[in-house]
């Protein structure tokens, strides 16, 4: 899909300044923040996506951040710009849980970070809860079973490495499904300093308790909710590949 980029040069004026210092920022915050992000090397930014800000289309938002469609040199990258009104003084930490994910091959590839923004791997795709949605006739079944799996099996590296995720049992916010490839995002809540629970939490959320879950149900008769509990329950117990792979066998995939 061809975008259409404005220079960062225009994002002192409104009504692009308000993205830049969402939700609000004095012109000072917002030149030093074009300053920012010309040392990032990010010379525009596109106006696409699912969510709205006033009348221009981003990405995504989040108690954090919000996030836009930004070129970095000549390649299209995804740009998290810290509210004004976060609770987070930078984004050092989340850029620091982002790498050590990395490491295990879960999650948007960082490339780039500074106080006030993140620069992140452009998944082009769509939220989970749409695209499961868009699911009808020959052949769904399987996707469906090959996506869920794929987040699953990301999750139990991600119990494997010590790190929650935390916002999983919302799963429709935190998962796309790309063209290239379908991962977890927004590790902004993420901690290593709580028992990670990313494969009960993740599968509870596609199985058990919402709305994707009934969408499955009708999809492929998968097992009993009791069956499913009494397999997430032994995992919990513990996290063992043999655990996690009967966990598999019970969800049908």
């Amino acid at each position: 899909m061809v975008h259409s980029f404005i220079s960062i040069k225009k994002f002192a004026d409104e009504p692009y300044s308000k993205i830049l210092g969402y939700p609000k920022a004095t012109t000072r915050q917002i030149n030093s923040r074009i300053k920012e992000l010309e040392k990032l090397k990010i010379k525009s930014i596109s106006f696409t996506g699912p969510t709205t800000l006033g009348k221009l289309a981003i990405l995504g938002k989040g108690y954090v951040g919000v996030v836009v469609l930004a070129k970095k040199g000549n390649k299209q990258v995804a740009l998290k710009i810290r509210r004004t009104d976060s609770q987070r003084k930078n984004m050092k930490n989340e850029s620091i849980l982002l790498k050590l994910v990395n490491t295990i091959d879960v999650g948007p590839k960082i490339f780039d970070n500074s106080k006030n923004f993140l620069v992140m791997e452009y998944l082009e795709g769509e939220k989970i809860s749409n695209w499961v949605n868009s699911l009808h006739g020959i052949g769904s079944t399987k996707k469906f079973k090959t996506v869920v799996k794929k987040i699953l099996e990301d999750c139990y590296k991600l119990d494997n490495l010590g790190l929650d995720h935390g916002e999983l049992s919302n799963v429709s916010k935190h998962v796309i499904v790309g063209k290239i490839k379908s991962t977890l995002i927004d590790f902004e809540s993420s901690s290593t300093k709580r028992i990670p629970s990313n494969v009960t939490s993740i599968t509870q959320a596609f199985f058990i308790g919402s709305g994707i879950a009934k969408k499955a149900q009708k999809i492929y008769k998968n097992p009993s909710k009791d069956k499913i509990i009494e397999a997430l329950q032994r995992y919990k117990k513990e996290k063992t590949s043999e655990n996690f792979e009967k966990l598999l066998k019970i969800l049908k995939l």
